[in-house]
């Protein structure tokens, strides 16, 4: 019987070794697996490059983790924000080294990683230091520059809702790199609101299919100061 749910955030981030590229969920805070990554800070791995959107905000969540000095290097679009103070000091000071990649072009590296794509050429970033060191060439009389898929050993997603096969639905804009961060990872590990019953997700509303879900753990959303619930955008 194939069950992926796992009762605790340790047990479903147990096989992230030392070393490993951690493709991270998220588009700002929008969609950001904070319980994955604290429960990553926990669990002690090192030497991690991690791939996300941005890097971090304030001194939550990808930030803290960027803090505890156990991230080499960071793959991202923004790396600078008005509250990204860790991310600034850390890569002043030498001790994190950043690849900065266009949105689009990242979107579509972790795609390539996916979908089996060897490389692909893009328009983007040609004629900038983005494309130093690259290879280049003149394709329908545009000039492109070649890029590599990203593959990560583990991608850590947010989702809305998940059944024991895997299968996974997404909040709006929640959404964001969680799909294609899932097909481009050996191993996923993805967080739900609500767990439902086999056969209750209507299979054309699913986004990502179980195939590409090694694990899923349920969350409780989190209740704000004015009663209510704070509900992951």
């Amino acid at each position: 019987m194939i069950n992926k749910l796992v009762p605790t955030v340790a047990e479903a981030l147990s096989e992230v070794a030392d070393g490993s590229t951690v493709l991270i969920g998220g588009f700002g805070t929008a969609g950001i697996p904070n319980e994955l990554i604290d429960g990553l800070i926990e669990q002690g791995a090192r030497d991690l490059t991690v791939v996300n959107n941005n890097a971090g905000n304030g001194e939550t969540g990808l930030a803290a983790l960027l803090k505890t000095g156990r991230v080499r290097k960071i793959i991202c679009s923004f790396p600078r924000q008005a509250d990204s103070q860790i991310f600034d000091g850390l890569y002043r000071s030498g001790q994190i080294e950043l690849e900065l990649v266009p949105q689009g072009t990242l979107a579509e590296r972790l795609r390539a990683a996916g979908a089996g794509i060897g490389a692909f050429f893009t328009p983007t970033g040609y004629g900038t230091e983005m494309a130093k060191g690259k290879e280049t060439r003149e394709i329908n009389g545009r000039h492109q520059v070649l890029e590599y898929p990203i593959h990560g050993d583990v991608a850590l997603i947010k989702a809305e809702r998940g059944d024991r096969w895997g299968n996974l639905t997404y909040r709006q804009s929640a959404r964001n790199f969680g799909p294609v961060m899932a097909t481009a990872a050996r191993f996923t590990v993805a967080s739900v609101y609500e767990v439902a019953e086999l056969g209750q997700m209507d299979p054309e509303a699913i986004v990502t299919p179980g195939l590409f879900v090694d694990r899923v753990v349920r969350i409780e959303r989190q209740a704000t100061q004015g009663g209510g619930f704070k509900v992951a955008a």
